[in-house]
């Protein structure tokens, strides 16, 4: 299995597994920010649109809301348990005009210029060549439509992403991670470096600091089990776990901490018409 192709499934059994706890209100972050992305490409009715990446449908149920009863959005997400349950959303809330595929975001099948708009939220920092992930959703937009990007910026869950961490190192320091996959683009200098890489030029990037509360450290552990940490707890054994649990835990009530970091930038680049 080449480099590619392990981080794709890593990531679908991370959130495959996280999905019993992705919906749970105390995470109520995904859907907000996946609201505010899709309210800054500012969707026309009857737009086609590509979510990747999708989760449980928190870019990709707004977006169907903004295009209306004759756009279309298609869903499209590694995790076949996210897939579902923003599936099942979908028909609570009666929108029909979403097609939901359990695909990678690297090969789709589309043509250029396909979508009116490409999202994809939390979600590109998975793949080891981020640049040519950009690349290739850039292809798919069609002249005068937008791209997308939503990603982590700095101090991701701090405290408690340290606390975390430092619990795994005591139990296994074979699955210490000093570095997370969004660092490499949590500056909006970075970001814009990326993209300007894959072609994509002139992205209006903003910044957006902000926290998350936490009722209880209890909550935190939640959100853990309901995102990516959720992999490497995943390789824990039943003793090891409870374990970590408890020191992650620990070690956040001993910082007195009643929010954490949500940092985020939000990149949206509009692809030049063609010359005449």
């Amino acid at each position: 299995m080449n480099e590619l192709e392990a981080a794709k499934a890593k990531a679908a059994a991370a959130y495959n597994a996280a999905a019993d706890y992705f919906d749970h209100p105390v995470s109520s972050f995904w859907h907000r920010f996946g609201r505010e992305t899709v309210a800054r490409l500012d969707l026309r009715p009857g737009a086609c649109v590509l979510d990747v990446c999708s989760g449980s449908g928190g870019s990709a149920l707004p977006a169907a809301e903004r295009v209306g009863p004759k756009g279309r959005v298609i869903a499209v997400d590694l995790a076949e348990r996210l897939i579902a349950l923003a599936a099942s959303k979908a028909q609570s809330k009666g929108l029909e005009t979403i097609e939901f595929r359990v695909a990678d975001m690297l090969a789709l099948g589309y043509p250029d210029d396909a979508f009116d708009a490409v999202i994809c939220v939390f979600g590109v920092f998975f793949v080891p060549d981020m640049t040519g992930a950009v690349r290739e959703l850039w292809r798919m937009v069609r002249p005068g439509g937008r791209l997308a990007i939503t990603t982590w910026g700095p101090d991701l869950f701090e405290p408690a992403n340290s606390a975390f961490w430092n619990a795994i190192r005591q139990e296994r320091p074979d699955l210490f991670q000093g570095f997370n996959p969004w660092d490499r683009i949590s500056q909006p200098a970075g970001l814009q470096e990326m993209l300007a890489a894959a072609g994509v030029s002139d992205a209006d990037i903003a910044a957006e600091a902000g926290r998350h509360p936490l009722q209880s450290p209890d909550d935190w552990w939640v959100i853990a089990m309901g995102s990516g940490y959720r992999g490497t707890l995943a390789q824990l054994d039943p003793e090891t776990f409870s374990r970590v649990r408890e020191t992650n835990l620990s070690l956040l009530r001993a910082s007195g901490a009643t929010s954490i970091e949500t940092n985020v930038l939000y990149a949206v680049a509009t692809k030049k018409l063609s010359p005449e």
